[in-house]
């Protein structure tokens, strides 16, 4: 992990500047500093500004926290420090400091004390942020539910990708994402040591049993996607031996074995023999990972991973300010 003894680094003042891009989708209104770390990232700085404002518009509700106007005085100062309180994998640290740059009237200034992807120790301080403390207390609980929900993804993804370890598969990660948070889950699922699977429909082909309804068979299916976007990666589901055969002599690059045995996925990794990447589904829990993985199959993929990771908890600690 990262040293605690990182300097303080000054943000420009809070909210949107006058080159904000809220709604435009061209420019980011965030310290241009921290933007550059969310786009080398692979985020969005816009994006991430714009998932700010809806958690923060969502808690505010139009109005005003009225708990810390009445009880804190507007120029008090304080340093708030995101601690650890479970062991875990971090992930999403920068998106809370797009949050507390969105809600700062003032600059603010931020110490580093970890990197999102880093292995942390109960009691562990994260970040440290020191602002005005209305602003602080205003902004914590839309920043903790990201850091929170972001680091527990990371968390469950690396205890699979530890799995997986010494062996050629990686774990991967499925478009069953919370709406809105998709490019922020699959952040986390990078932070956590494992591989993103399509961003969204129009980047990759998947075949699925629906698809293979529609089309009158799986191989029918293949070649109809080939034949109307000739250049997109097509990825096929399949559940027998004899639809493998069928889609491997089709052409398709990647197959994916729905609900195989581990038994069954030795024999189509035989069957296959390199000439398709192939991904296992379905059947798959941390305990029975490694089997799969050592039939020589290239991808694990788990859904669990955005839709039902318990989320890693971080609490956020107020000090006086000196």
């Amino acid at each position: 992990m990262s040293t605690p003894e990182l300097p303080l680094i000054e943000q420009n003042e809070g909210g949107c500047g006058d080159g904000c891009g809220c709604g435009d989708g061209e420019e980011s209104g965030l310290d241009p500093a921290l933007a550059q770390l969310l786009a080398d990232a692979g985020l969005d700085p816009v994006e991430v500004e714009d998932i700010a404002h809806m958690a923060l518009a969502e808690d505010l509700d139009g109005g005003e926290d009225v708990t810390t106007v009445a009880t804190v005085p507007e120029d008090a100062e304080a340093v708030a420090d995101f601690v650890a309180r479970e062991d875990g994998v971090v992930a999403g640290l920068r998106i809370a400091e797009a949050v507390f740059s969105v809600v700062c009237t003032e600059s603010f200034e931020v110490e580093r004390h970890a990197e999102d992807g880093d292995a942390v120790k109960k009691g562990d301080v994260l970040l440290s942020v020191r602002a005005r403390t209305r602003d602080l207390l205003t902004a914590e609980r839309s920043a903790l539910n990201i850091v929170c929900r972001l680091s527990g993804i990371a968390t469950a993804t690396r205890r699979w990708a530890d799995v997986l370890e010494g062996t050629k598969a990686k774990v991967r990660d499925t478009r069953k994402t919370t709406p809105g948070l998709r490019s922020l889950e699959k952040y986390a699922v990078r932070c956590g040591g494992g591989v993103n699977h399509r961003m969204s429909l129009s980047d990759a082909a998947l075949v699925k049993d629906n698809h293979v309804v529609a089309a009158g068979g799986v191989a029918e299916a293949f070649r109809a996607v080939r034949e109307a976007f000739p250049e997109v990666p097509i990825e096929v589901e399949v559940d027998t031996m004899h639809q493998v055969r069928e889609v491997l002599d089709a052409g398709a690059d990647l197959i994916l074995l729905d609900n195989f045995t581990v038994p069954e996925t030795e024999e189509a990794v035989t069957l296959v023999a390199g000439r398709a990447v192939l991904e296992s589904s379905g059947r798959l829990t941390l305990d029975t990972a490694r089997a799969y993985a050592e039939t020589g199959v290239d991808y694990l993929a788990v859904g669990a991973l955005t839709h039902s990771s318990p989320i890693l908890d971080i609490g956020l600690d107020l000090r006086e300010a000196v």
